[in-house]
């Protein structure tokens, strides 16, 4: 019996070992990414008013004219086989609805910075990986600065090893319902890898 359990023991530690250790193949390399994206402020806002069944039923889900265009950079690095970290800095001209304040009939500069985790379904090594993402950003309109937490997922195609495609979604939380709103935020970019892989346990 004890050599039984010592064998179970040994078999554990070993798959959990292999488990948690990382290889050049499954950690993703330091990547910049540019990429195009659309605020949808709408579509929260109608939600919050009714329910998601109810904007999905009467097909009220806003279209690409209610939706304010914007660019962004984003530095990617591995973390762990299954999580990359993801620092993102946007720039689009909106009208957003803001709590108390009246609403502006002229877009102005929103500038959004978020750090975020993708939580991936697999290793960097496999062409296409979806991924969950969390995390916490910051925004500055107009003369306020504000904050949300960005919540959603996305997938990516891995390019050779050299380059990846993604488009994601997210949904925007404010913390600061004085100075920011909900909206979705929905993007295609391109990244390019700019650094070595480091192996990481």
């Amino acid at each position: 019996m004890k050599k039984i359990l010592a064998s179970v023991i040994c078999v554990v530690v070993f798959t959990l070992t292999g488990w948690a250790q990382n290889t050049n193949d499954d950690l993703r390399a330091p990547a910049i990414g540019v990429s195009f994206f659309f605020n949808d402020y709408t579509t929260p806002q109608r939600i919050r008013a009714a329910s998601l069944n109810n904007v999905l039923r009467n097909n009220q889900w806003a279209d690409f004219k209610e939706m304010s265009p914007g660019i962004a950079l984003t530095y990617f690095t591995g973390l762990h086989k299954y999580i990359d970290f993801a620092g993102t800095l946007g720039a689009s001209f909106v009208r957003m609805p803001v709590k108390n304040q009246a609403s502006m009939s002229d877009e102005s500069l929103l500038l959004e910075a978020d750090a975020s985790f993708n939580f991936k379904m697999f290793p960097e090594r496999y062409v296409f990986t979806p991924y969950l993402i969390a995390g916490v950003g910051a925004s500055r309109y107009k003369s306020s600065y504000g904050g949300f937490l960005p919540l959603g997922g996305g997938f990516k195609i891995n390019i050779f090893d050299e380059a990846s495609l993604y488009i994601q979604t997210q949904y925007r939380i404010p913390l600061t319902n004085e100075t920011n709103n909900y909206h979705f935020v929905t993007s295609l970019g391109i990244s390019g890898v700019v650094g070595k892989k480091k192996v990481r346990s």
